[in-house]
C-alpha cells in the first residue's frame, strides 16, 4: 500500500520549502517508499478522471460504509481498480484493498451508468468527455498539460508531414476536428499551422522516440508556432529573401521553426531562390544559449542558423555590416508568462464527499475545493487576478524598446512580436506604443493587416482586444488602436476549445509610402540600457515554448 500512501502524502504536503516542479519533488524525495515513476503516473492519471471517480464513488456509497478510507485514498484506489491494467497494486488481503473489493460490482455498474449518461461508446470516448468537462470546470490557471492534446511539429529539414504520416503515425487514424481526438491511435492535422499535428491527451511520450531524438519531429505548442509562420508566410508566397534574426531565441523552438519553413520553401521553390537566406539567433543568457545551440544541431539546422551565444539583442548595432541583409526579425522577449498552462503543476484533485450521493453527472456544477485535510492548495499560489501592475509596466517598457530597436535595421521589412502573456499591457499596449514611436513613423512601419497574413492565420478567429472585459485583469487599461489594427493582432486564450496556452502575436510591415519627415535626434543606436530583472525570466518555460 506504500504507493497509495506515498501519493497521498505528496499531494497533501506543502511545497513551500521544497521548490521545483511537482515531478521533481517526487523524484527528489527521500522519504517515499514506492517508485517515483509509479507515484507520478498514478497521480497524473487519476487527475484526468477525478470528476468521474468522484461521481462513481459517491453513487456507490463507499465512503459512508468504509470508515478506513479517506476520500483521497478512495479515489486513488478506485482509479487503479477501474482503469489500471494491473488493478490495485496491493495484496488482496490488505484491509484497504478489501474495502474496495467489497464494492467492485457497484463501482463497475456506476462506471457504466456514467458512460451511458454521456453517450460514450467506449472508455476512450469517456476520457475525452471527462477532459472536456474538466476544462469547463477549472479556471485557466488550474489547467495542466495532461488535459491538452500533444502538439507535434514536423521538421522539414529532416522530414515531411507525408513521410511522418507513413512512418511515426502510420497506425494513427486521422480525425477532421480537434475535439474528435479521444484515443491514442488518432491524429489531427492542424488547419492553421502547416506541418503541425495534434495527438490525444495521454498519448505515448514521443520524447523517448527515435523520431524525436533525431529531430524529425519537435514538440511545440501550437500558439508558439504563430510568430515564425506570421513572419515568413506560406511556402507558396514569394519570400523576398534576406537574412532573419531571432532576437530572444532560447530554447530554440521558434528558431528551428524558421529553419523548417525556409527548408520547405527550398523544396517548393528551389535552392536558387531561397538558399542564401540565413538565420542569426541569439539569447542574452549564455547557459540558455547552449540549449539553443543543441536544439539547432538536433534539428539539423546548423547550416542555416548562426548562434550568437550570450548576445543581448539590444546591444546589437543595426548598422553593423553583419546585419546589412537582415529583412525579417522575430522577437519573443521575456514576459509575465501569464498565459502558460500549468505553471503550478500540482494536480488539484476533485474529491468525493463523505456521505454524499450524486444522482447524476457533475457536468455544469461548480467545482468543489478539497478540504484542508485532503488535497491542500499551496498557500503561496498566486491567483491570476492578483496582478503586479508595476512589474507589467517594466516588462512593457522593455518589450517596447526591443521592438523599436528591431525597426532600426536598415533592410528590415518585417518584424513579429509575441508573448506568452494574456495581459493587455504586454500586448496591444506595446503595439500601440511601437506604432506611435518616432522610428516607426520615420520609416513607415505599420501593422500587418489580417488580409496580409498567411492563409492559415487569416482563419484564426481570436483577435486583439481594446480592453479586458472580465473586470479583474488590468480592466482600467485600454488602447486606441483602430478596428483594423485590433483585427490584425492574434490572440490565444488558455482553457478554450482551441487547446493552446495563452499567447499574443502581431506583425509589423515597413511601408515606405507612410514614412514621415521627423527630426533625426530621436533615432540612435540601441544600447542595452534597459536591462531589468525580467531578463532572467524563462519565457520559454512550460507549455508555451
Amino acid at each position: 500500500m506504500s504507493l497509495y500512501y506515498d501519493a497521498s502524502t505528496i499531494l497533501t504536503s506543502s511545497p513551500n520549502n521544497q521548490g521545483g516542479s511537482f515531478k521533481s519533488r517526487i523524484y527528489n524525495s527521500k522519504s517515499l517508499k514506492a517508485s517515483p515513476a509509479q507515484i507520478y503516473a498514478l497521480v497524473t492519471e487519476a487527475s484526468k478522471w477525478d470528476i468521474l471517480l468522484k461521481e462513481v464513488i459517491e453513487n456507490a456509497g463507499i465512503l459512508s460504509s468504509e470508515p478506513k478510507l479517506t476520500p483521497l485514498l478512495c479515489l486513488l484506489l478506485t482509479h487503479d481498480f477501474l482503469f489500471s491494467k494491473n488493478g490495485i497494486a496491493t495484496p488482496a488481503s490488505h484491509p484497504l484493498r478489501q474495502a474496495i473489493d467489497r464494492h467492485k460490482v457497484r463501482l463497475k455498474a456506476e462506471l457504466t451508468k456514467a458512460r451511458v449518461r454521456r453517450n460514450c461508446a467506449s472508455i476512450p470516448d469517456l476520457q475525452s468527455a471527462i477532459l472536456a468537462e474538466k476544462r469547463a470546470l477549472l479556471g485557466p490557471d488550474e489547467l495542466t498539460e495532461s488535459m491538452y492534446p500533444r502538439w507535434v511539429r514536423i521538421n522539414n529539414i529532416k522530414s515531411t508531414l507525408d513521410a511522418q504520416m507513413e512512418t511515426a503515425f502510420k497506425d494513427h487514424k486521422r480525425v477532421d476536428r480537434l475535439k474528435q481526438l479521444n484515443s491514442a491511435n488518432q491524429i489531427y492535422v492542424d488547419a492553421h499551422i502547416p506541418d503541425l499535428v495534434a495527438l490525444a491527451p495521454g498519448t505515448v511520450d514521443f520524447s523517448s522516440s527515435n523520431t524525436y531524438k533525431n529531430g524529425e519531429i519537435i514538440l511545440q505548442d501550437k500558439a508558439s508556432c504563430f510568430p515564425a509562420y506570421l513572419l515568413l508566410g506560406d511556402k507558396e508566397d514569394a519570400w523576398e529573401g534576406g537574412d532573419l534574426i531571432d532576437g530572444c531565441a532560447a530554447p530554440g523552438n521558434k528558431t528551428t521553426h524558421l529553419a523548417s519553413l525556409l527548408a520547405a520553401r527550398q523544396k517548393y521553390h528551389g535552392k536558387k531562390q531561397t538558399g542564401k537566406s540565413k538565420i542569426i539567433s541569439m539569447d542574452a543568457s549564455a547557459p540558455r544559449s547552449k540549449i539553443l545551440q543543441k536544439m539547432v544541431s538536433v534539428a539539423g539546422a546548423d547550416k542555416l542558423v548562426t548562434v550568437l551565444a550570450g548576445q543581448d539583442f539590444l546591444a546589437l548595432d543595426p548598422e553593423d555590416e553583419r546585419f546589412e541583409s537582415v529583412s525579417g526579425l522575430l522577437l519573443d522577449p521575456s514576459c509575465s508568462g501569464s498565459g502558460i498552462i500549468g505553471r503550478d503543476d500540482v494536480p488539484k484533485l476533485v474529491l468525493p464527499e463523505q456521505g454524499k450521493t450524486s444522482k447524476s453527472s457533475n457536468r455544469g456544477t461548480k467545482r468543489k475545493r478539497p478540504t484542508e485535510d485532503e488535497v491542500a492548495k499551496p498557500d503561496n499560489t498566486q491567483k491570476t487576478d492578483e496582478v503586479d501592475t508595476e512589474r507589467l509596466l517594466k516588462l512593457s517598457n522593455l518589450q517596447t524598446h526591443i521592438v523599436e530597436h528591431a525597426l532600426k535595421f536598415p533592410a528590415a521589412t518585417r518584424v513579429t512580436y509575441s508573448t506568452c502573456s494574456i495581459h493587455i499591457l504586454e500586448n496591444e499596449c506595446v503595439v500601440e506604443r511601437v506604432l506611435a514611436s518616432d522610428i516607426a513613423r520615420r520609416r513607415g512601419w505599420r501593422i500587418m493587416r489580417r488580409d496580409e497574413q498567411p492563409q492559415g492565420l487569416q482563419k484564426w478567429r481570436h483577435r486583439g482586444i481594446k480592453k479586458h472585459t472580465n473586470g479583474k485583469v488590468t480592466s482600467d487599461i485600454a488602447v486606441k488602436l483602430s478596428d483594423e489594427q485590433i483585427d490584425a493582432c492574434l490572440r490565444c486564450w488558455p482553457g478554450d476549445d482551441e487547446c493552446t496556452g495563452g499567447f499574443f502575436v502581431a506583425g509589423f510591415i515597413r511601408d515606405d509610402a507612410l514614412a514621415e519627415e521627423l527630426p533625426a535626434a530621436g533615432e540612435e543606436n540601441g544600447e542595452s540600457q534597459y536591462k531589468s530583472e525580467e531578463e532572467g525570466d524563462s519565457e520559454w518555460e512550460g507549455f508555451s515554448d
